[in-house]
């Protein structure tokens, strides 16, 4: 390493391109990330790995020309010159994103199509960036809710840093969101913007009365009745009986109990949207993006619902970027979609000139990743208005690489999962048969890496990242992903490129 750092002191005050052309990239076990080469001020900085972790290193002719904010161990230079060896530390994020903007998460709410990538590992951005590049598509590299913080030991904070590393390493300008996704407490919502998070995925499962979705007539009327007055004026005036016409041979239509129901299911999650809006809305001007998420339910958002909840937040004057709404069919986590196809292109041309009427926001995809069945339709009738999230599909891909090439490990995880399952059914609704996958043991290695084709094998290894990353196999995993890093960024990149591509979504310019 200090090899390489010596080979930047003739350097020093040249371009990036100089730089990046004429340094040392390699000694030994040492690899510089030729991209992330910079200067900064009087230094440059860059990132490099060795067979252990990857490095920040920043190289100067004296300490008085190492920027503020970066921290590491001192390494004395001939000359007198300095570098710092950091890792990829909270205040080395902090430091590029002060010094390279274009690292930092930004609002994506003007971009037509955009992407959540989910990286569970922090290891997936390269790849994400790979295939973004490609396409006139703006991804959000940090997204993760909640529960996957929880089950991955880490922090909005520190999903954050670990894309702006992979950024910085890739030298990507052309910006990325990070999601807080699926919040549903203005806690929560805080905690991610003040991790640097401008959008917020608001689900509003908790404050929506779903329940009301199969009640009778009489009780739908009770309910409504007991409505404050105002209220109950508007949502008879304006919805009771009425055709909406949202293009030729496209209308959705609500008669009287559909409009109370509406009310009733719906209200006070409206109502607790508006005032995240407004909280949000202090909180960073304009520069945030609001998805709303009603797609945490056990029956599909109808069109005439979803058509009442954007009439309705507009009523309120709650500006949102995208809206999730619960499809018809099956979007199980790690598989192509299961249901009606036909039915699923009718009611999705609904859904889609509903967009397109009411401020043409984009239909959110959520549990979007391998659905490749309905990608053409999704991309076509939304016209990429579009925001796709995905997750799983990303550590898969890492589950794979394992499969392929530490098969010891593959089966060690495979055995993780079978022992946690019960456990994580609990947290996943899937309805694959565990027993159609062959016993490991009459497994040879070169074929295990096709049980990862398996739609049952890859739903049990999916709902399992917790288990595997939090316990005794975290430490093997990811020594392994370090040292397979290469292969794992070229199944990243074609497998988005698979996505982006059945989408339908234009290439870049």
């Amino acid at each position: 390493m200090k090899q390489i750092a010596e080979s930047l002191l003739p350097l020093l005050g040249r371009s990036d391109a100089v730089l990046k052309e004429k340094m040392m990239l390699e000694s030994g076990t040492v690899k510089v990330y030729a991209d992330s080469v910079h200067t900064c001020g009087k230094a440059v900085v860059y990132m490099c790995r060795d067979d252990e972790k990857k490095y920040l290193f920043v190289v100067a002719a004296g300490d008085k020309d190492i920027p503020a904010g970066f921290e590491g161990e001192k390494i004395v230079l001939a000359d007198k010159s300095v570098a710092l060896k950091g890792g990829l530390s909270e205040a080395n994020a902090a430091a590029l994103r002060n010094y390279f903007p274009w690292t930092a998460p930004k609002s994506l709410r003007n971009e037509r199509t955009t992407v959540g990538c989910g990286d569970r590992l922090g290891l997936a951005t390269t790849g994400h960036l790979r295939a973004a590049k490609k396409f006139q598509v703006s991804p959000v590299l940090a997204q993760q809710s909640i529960r996957e913080l929880t089950m991955t030991k880490r922090t909005f904070r520190k999903v954050v840093d670990d894309a702006c590393f992979l950024v910085f390493a890739e030298d990507y300008r052309n910006g990325y969101g990070a999601d807080g996704d699926h919040l549903k407490t203005l806690a929560d919502i805080d905690t991610a913007l003040a991790a640097g998070m401008p959008m917020i995925t608001l689900d509003l499962s908790d404050v929506m009365n779903a329940a009301a979705g199969d009640w009778d007539a009489a009780k739908i009327d009770a309910a409504f009745a007991e409505l404050p007055a105002e209220l109950k004026k508007t949502v008879l005036a304006d919805y009771a009986d009425k055709e909406f016409v949202l293009k030729e041979n496209v209308t959705v239509a609500l008669d009287a109990l559909t409009a109370k129901r509406c009310a009733v299911m719906y209200t006070a999650a409206l109502d607790f949207a508006f005032v995240v809006y407004e909280h949000l809305k202090a909180a960073r001007g304009d520069e945030f993006d609001l998805e709303i998420s009603i797609d945490e339910t056990s029956s599909p958002t109808l069109p005439s619902h979803h058509l009442f909840i954007v009439r309705e937040l507009r009523r309120r004057g709650v500006e949102f970027s995208s809206l999730a709404p619960r499809f018809i069919g099956e979007f199980q986590k790690a598989i192509d979609y299961i249901g009606d196809l036909a039915e699923f292109d009718r009611q999705f041309i609904v859904h889609a000139q509903i967009a397109q009427n009411y401020g043409n926001y984009k239909i959110s995809v959520h549990s979007g990743s391998d659905k490749f069945a309905v990608y053409p339709t999704v991309g076509r009738e939304t016209r990429h208005y579009l925001h796709l999230k995905t997750a799983g599909t990303s550590w898969l891909e890492a589950v794979t690489v394992i499969a392929y090439k530490d098969p010891q490990l593959y089966r060690d995880m495979h055995r993780c999962a079978l022992d946690n399952v019960a456990d994580m059914l609990k947290l996943y609704h899937i309805t694959a048969d565990f027993n159609k996958i062959p016993a490991l043991d009459t497994l040879k290695d070169e074929e295990l890496p096709a049980l990862m084709t398996m739609p049952e094998a890859r739903q049990l290894l999916h709902i399992n990242y917790g288990p595997i990353l939090t316990g005794a196999l975290r430490e093997r995993f990811f020594k392994a992903m370090h040292l397979f890093e290469a292969d794992y960024d070229k199944r990243i990149e074609a497998h988005f490129d698979k996505h982006l591509t059945l989408l339908g979504v234009p290439e870049a310019n």
